[in-house]
């Protein structure tokens, strides 16, 4: 059977699907497979994201990132779940960080 996007997926699949992802980094983690882990990592934020009410997030606002980090992200636009902008006091060029890693 073919695996269902995200983003046709109902709130309570994307949540089951949060639920393996989090059992499989517990696994790669207990086995020292990190880079496996970090996969997951990734897949549960972006997962996470489409949890997100697009419309809480709003243009022009700086938001402090949710990645255990003390920055903070202005968000310029947005693209499908992902806020597009510039970290603040960065001189990295415009990136893309999952609705997930924002506080809102």
């Amino acid at each position: 059977m073919e695996q269902k996007k995200l983003s046709e997926m109902t709130e309570q699949e994307i949540r089951h699907e949060i639920q393996g992802y989090k059992e499989k980094m517990r696994k790669a983690e207990m086995n020292g497979i990190y880079n496996e882990y970090d996969v997951y990592v990734s897949k549960t934020i972006v997962a996470e994201s489409y949890l997100v009410d697009r419309d809480k997030v709003q243009l022009g606002r700086i938001y402090k990132l949710n990645d255990g980090s003390e920055g903070y992200f202005k968000v310029e636009r947005l693209k499908g779940v992902f806020a597009w902008g510039y970290r603040i006091n960065s001189n990295q060029p415009e990136e893309g960080l999952p609705l997930a890693l924002l506080q809102i």
